[in-house]
């Protein structure tokens, strides 16, 4: 395989965003995941050290909080204070204690030194109480929710520029699910409202790769929104503990992931707002959540006997399967590079990205009582946040080499190689992913404008496509190679991600 390219020929600057993280109120994520005042790896506000310093440690630049789903039946209102009141959480069928809340939020943010970024309730809340909630955490001393963040014991505000109005409100399975012409009216108006309260926040809307919804969304708000915001989960965990294999998830790194950013696109174009709104790819991941039984019944009343059982083993229990380590492979590595190599490649409107989520479930960061387990997703992040650089490059392949199968009904073909270069003030660095699950394949790099004299590679792999890391267990891992003189190739072990420096 052959790429030429060279520093006059740009893409465009990638944000740090592209490397953000997503939290919800789902299962293990908050409590007993950043958040457990029990642990023993708890800070004096109960924040556990050695995940925050897992987070500082892949440069986390944003975090999306609180949903998701569990969002749009949220009353932020019920999360601040001395006295907080435990409510039904109508999206997960839990009860949500509120002891972690906006403020809990921010104080994460701060002590990772990220950006928050809030996504409000669209689905049962209202324009008046999404701009209440910017009220509380921006304004410095007028109004009730200023004041009350004072009474509270922040004088200073919080300062939170990025807001997302709603969650996935084109879906049937929201509470709160919108018909595209209603939702572009509660858009506007809720970003009306918001506005008023701080006109420098950066707004973002739930959206979807669909012309009718987003045609309605932008002429009705495009005006006031910067972020156009789309999630997209890829592979499939039949009964939370049978993941794809290896060769079928590969087959998801193709025109799965650049579709909806081109269709969005396309959209943007149309309406011409492609240089006002960015693409903000706030929910990502390889694997959907997996929580079957949610809208089984039970005894309402009592929830006793076997109905309590149901809900304990069928529900609760069932959630436990999304932290089975073994699930978490170097599938998962070579997809999530895959993925940002993609958002590299757009870099120009795709200016953030969430992993979803980033703690548990299907998170890159694992919690348990005696510490933390790295899955290989974690040092995807911690290569690309570290190592990359923030000019991206425009590219011309030739020969490269492609693998084909079947998946979700149909064949795909897919390229087995997927490189990105970028540049900057000390020199190049280059994302390379070889997807091939068994052959090593040599890429020939030619610049037009002056060949670096020496090469660094950093390897992320385990001993087979199937490797993870687990309590006890590090299969997977990065190698740093020494300095050598560049000769113009670099070669990718099978199933392998890698960033190769150039000087």
């Amino acid at each position: 395989m052959k790429i030429i390219c060279g520093r006059k020929h740009v893409v465009g600057t990638a944000d740090r965003m592209l490397y953000g993280h997503f939290l919800e109120h789902f299962h293990r994520q908050i409590y007993a995941g950043v958040f457990d005042p029990s642990s023993p790896f708890a800070d004096e506000d109960g924040f556990r050290q050695d995940v925050l310093d897992a987070l500082r440690r892949i440069r986390t630049p944003i975090i999306r909080w609180p949903g998701g789903c569990f969002v749009s039946a949220y009353n932020w209102k019920y999360g601040v204070g001395k006295d907080r009141v435990p409510v039904y959480d109508k999206a997960w069928r839990v009860e949500e204690s509120n002891r972690f809340g906006t403020d809990e939020f921010i104080k994460l943010c701060r002590k990772i030194g990220c950006e928050p970024y809030i996504c409000t309730n669209a689905g049962t809340g209202t324009a008046e109480e999404m701009s209440d909630w910017v009220e509380y955490c921006n304004l410095r001393s007028m109004g009730r929710y200023a004041k009350q963040r004072i009474a509270n014991g922040f004088s200073d505000p919080h300062r939170v520029r990025y807001w997302s109005i709603g969650n996935e409100n084109w879906g049937a399975h929201e509470i709160g699910a919108k018909e595209a012409r209603e939702w572009g009216r509660l858009v506007r108006e809720s970003a009306k409202m918001m506005l008023r309260v701080d006109p420098t926040i950066e707004l973002s809307a739930a959206s979807i790769p669909d012309l009718d919804w987003n045609l309605n969304l932008l002429r009705e708000a495009g005006q006031y929104l910067d972020w156009i915001s789309i999630h997209g989960y890829w592979g499939n965990t039949k009964n939370g503990t049978l993941p794809d294999d290896y060769d079928t998830v590969i087959l998801h790194t193709g025109a799965d992931i650049a579709g909806s950013i081109d269709r969005v696109r396309a959209y943007l174009t149309a309406v011409g707002l492609e240089k006002k709104i960015r693409i903000a790819f706030d929910e990502w991941n390889l694997r959907g959540w997996y929580h079957p039984n949610l809208m089984d019944s039970w005894d309402r009343d009592s929830l006793c006997g076997e109905d309590e059982a149901f809900y304990r083993d069928k529900v609760l229990g069932e959630r436990d399967k999304n932290d089975i380590n073994a699930i978490y492979t170097m599938a998962d590595a070579v997809f999530s590079a895959s993925f940002l190599n993609t958002c590299l490649r757009n870099c120009d409107l795709v200016r953030m990205a969430c992993f979803s989520p980033v703690v548990n479930t299907r998170g890159a960061i694992f919690t348990h009582a005696d510490g933390i387990v790295l899955r290989p997703q974690f040092f995807v992040f911690e290569m690309y946040s570290g190592l990359l650089r923030d000019t991206v490059l425009q590219q011309w392949s030739e020969d490269v080499p492609s693998i084909s199968g079947h998946a979700d009904d149909e064949t795909k073909t897919v390229d087995a190689i997927d490189v990105v270069v970028t540049c900057g003030d000390k020199g190049y660095a280059v994302s390379a992913v070889n997807k091939d699950p068994k052959t090593a394949h040599t890429v020939e790099l030619r610049f037009l404008d002056g060949t670096p004299r020496e090469m660094r590679m950093h390897t992320l792999n385990g001993p087979s496509p199937d490797a993870y890391n687990d309590v006890g267990q590090t299969q997977v891992g990065v190698t740093v190679g020494t300095w050598t003189p560049f000769d113009g190739t670099f070669t990718l072990p099978p199933h392998s991600v890698n960033v190769i420096e150039l000087r």
